[in-house]
């Protein structure tokens, strides 16, 4: 499907996840993530319909505000945080906030130890808040986000991203947590395999 390509004009309904075909492999090389998730964006149908499946889970939960890690979590988080009619809070990289903060660290999923950051005057004991990432590795990310929020006293509603690949850190949010995905059950190997079938389409 071309990424620029409309829905069905009959309106019809795709199944969940039709637009992860639209991810693009990775091709500069290991200092990169193996594959572009942010290809999807650019098709308003895809980005419309992954926010409405990463959302469906939480349909029936109270949900105050949407944080989304920086920085590709900033894009589905917002997106999420608009559908809801929520405001939306944005977990920085460390350094980047030229307010008062309280920061967390912990090691990515390269392994490189690093620290993020929230401002101080938005979370209140007992705000209920989705946490928003485009994609769970080895995890590390979302737990120190996760614990960076209760420790400010927030309620973590639920964890939402586009995949929750099967690593340790993936299955303590996934055992944990309320936890979204846009990943169907057959397409669950290959995201732990990190290589989709659909990459063929993309081979010369």
């Amino acid at each position: 499907m071309d990424v620029w390509s409309p829905p069905p004009a009959d309106g019809a309904s795709e199944a969940k996840g039709w637009y992860l075909a639209l991810m693009a492999p990775n091709s500069k090389g290991p200092a990169f993530a193996w594959l572009d998730p942010s290809r999807l964006y650019c098709n308003s149908q895809a980005l419309a319909d992954c926010v409405k499946d990463l959302l469906a889970p939480f349909r029936d939960d109270a949900i105050d505000l949407v944080a989304g890690i920086d920085a590709m979590g900033f894009i589905l988080g917002a997106s999420v945080a608009s559908t809801l009619g929520k405001g939306f809070l944005a977990v920085r990289k460390a350094g980047h906030l030229c307010v008062s903060s309280q920061r967390q660290s912990y090691s990515d999923y390269t392994g490189r130890e690093k620290s993020m950051e929230v401002r101080d005057d938005v979370i209140r004991p007992g705000v209920r808040v989705l946490l928003v990432d485009q994609w769970i590795e080895t995890g590390g990310t979302m737990k120190a986000a996760i614990q960076l929020l209760e420790r400010l006293g927030a309620t973590v509603v639920g964890v939402a991203a586009m995949a929750v690949e099967n690593s340790e850190g993936g299955k303590w949010i996934r055992e944990h947590y309320k936890c979204s995905h846009c990943i169907p059950e057959e397409l669950q190997s290959q995201i732990d395999g990190q290589h989709l079938d659909s990459f063929k389409s993309f081979e010369k």
